[in-house]
């Protein structure tokens, strides 16, 4: 466990473990490619011919570069054709990034350059304790590279407020400019007097070399945490995070309270359910679809990328396991997808914001996300799927519509959908979407997983019984 142990649900405690270890998408694909090989899945690559080596009863997870991840099971009876049943989730939130030029100075103080990523609420993150995690591309003595994570564990950057006596009208109307009032401050400028110089004036410098782009004391932090010297360090991708920890809160630690509960609780919950579905009897004997999870990255900002969900991800698995043109068809009409991503509770202090029928709860139990322009991919039959798979369980099922007067967010429901593979959109409401401190369920936890593994145990033989021309 992070942190003392406190009472309250064990899965939910399980996702603060998860969430405190992934600061970025690199490190949660990291975190569930971990636990995935615990419960004895395989690691294939997509360069490989692996799709001449699996099993029928395999494990098997992939990953692309370092930020999204597929993980699935083959039953025992598995052939090409099979339908696949796919939990797909996205592990980015909003967040800021250092620029590829971060060496700023000011006013006496040493800065870094950053940019804005996603839709944060981003007042939240001034007088915050920041830190920096990501990957760096490291060059080694033979002359070769990769790419390693990092993740430095102590506050070393914050977004000062200007002090109400030098603007007082804040309390009433914060505003400010995400350029130029924006921007973290790492130190003072007599502490870069004490870095050593890992660049040579005399010597022309190299494409790759970043050395005059970012501080020298930044440098050679990130070096002493990946032992290395600061000029084998030849690019990196940092964000920026807040280092408080997860924790359950609340009366009765009824709450979780977060960075990054959008959407790094639902690709907990797919990981647990498949992670544990893999390891139970059911998996011995199921006969029906390959299962499948889906972690995503880039949703905040389209999911137009190589890892995002508008991708060959899942179409290029779809193939490899159905090659054929007909096989792939008969997949398709037999594959179902579940877009799982977190929902707007109703706001105690804010409760017009809701449809008046339509105000899921935290702790409420798995919300249907349903809207009538398909920013939501649900329609009635997926719904009456996924409430028959939460019955099996003994859960709680609410529904979310938004207002008419509002403009609805959307997922990866709908861009997957246009694959011809069945859709519906569900979540587990949450209060403070995109800030850098959010608020989800504790007992919400467990019931994200209870559907994740009612959805593969037992859709292929519900979805025998539903007729649907």
């Amino acid at each position: 466990m992070t942190m003392v142990q406190q009472a309250g649900p064990e899965a939910a405690h399980k996702l603060l473990d998860f969430v405190n270890a992934s600061p970025t998408p690199f490190h949660a694909v990291q975190a569930a490619a971990a636990r995935l090989e615990k419960a004895g899945f395989q690691k294939v690559r997509e360069r490989d011919e692996w799709e001449k080596s699996l099993k029928a009863g395999g494990k098997y997870y992939l990953t692309r570069n370092q930020s999204a991840l597929l993980a699935f099971t083959l039953p025992q009876n598995w052939r090409p054709g099979a339908g696949v049943s796919i939990v797909a989730t996205h592990v980015d939130s909003p967040n800021l990034r250092v620029r590829p030029v971060s060496k700023r100075t000011k006013a006496g103080y040493l800065q870094v350059g950053v940019e804005l990523y996603g839709g944060g609420i981003w007042h939240a993150w001034f007088d915050r304790d920041l830190s920096l995690a990501g990957r760096v591309v490291l060059a080694d003595k033979s002359g070769n590279f990769t790419s390693k994570l990092v993740k430095i564990d102590r506050p070393i950057l914050r977004i000062p407020n200007v002090a109400i006596h030098l603007n007082r009208g804040t309390a009433d109307d914060f505003k400010f400019n995400t350029e130029t009032e924006f921007v973290p401050i790492l130190g003072l400028v007599e502490s870069q007097l004490n870095a050593t110089s890992t660049s040579s004036k005399e010597t022309p410098k190299a494409a790759s070399d970043i050395q005059g782009n970012h501080h020298s004391a930044l440098l050679e932090l990130l070096s002493e945490h990946l032992s290395v010297s600061p000029e084998y360090i030849h690019d990196f991708e940092l964000h920026l995070y807040d280092t408080q920890p997860a924790v359950l809160g609340g009366l009765r630690n009824e709450f979780v309270f977060s960075p990054r509960m959008d959407n790094q609780f639902s690709s907990f919950a797919a990981v647990e359910a498949i992670s544990t579905f893999a390891a139970s009897s059911s998996f011995n004997v199921l006969e029906g679809n390959v299962n499948c999870i889906a972690l995503f990255n880039h949703e905040e900002i389209g999911s137009v990328s190589t890892s995002g969900a508008e991708s060959s991800l899942i179409p290029f698995l779809l193939q490899r396991l159905s090659p054929s043109p007909a096989a792939y068809a008969q997949s398709v009409a037999r594959s179902f997808l579940i877009s799982a991503d977190m929902g707007h509770a109703v706001h105690p202090n804010y409760t017009s914001k809701h449809e008046d029928n339509h105000t899921p709860h935290v702790n409420g139990g798995v919300v249907i996300k349903t809207n009538a322009k398909q920013r939501y991919a649900s329609d009635s039959i997926g719904s009456f799927i996924v409430k028959k798979l939460i019955e099996k369980k003994g859960g709680k099922v609410q529904e979310y519509e938004i207002r008419n007067d509002m403009v609805c967010g959307s997922t990866v429901g709908p861009m997957l959908s246009k694959i011809g593979v069945r859709t519906v959109d569900v979540g587990c409401a949450m209060l403070s979407m995109h800030s850098i401190r959010e608020t989800a369920g504790s007992e919400d936890v467990q019931a994200a997983i209870d559907l994740f593994t009612s959805f593969f145990e037992g859709f292929a033989e519900l979805d025998r019984t539903l007729t649907v021309e």
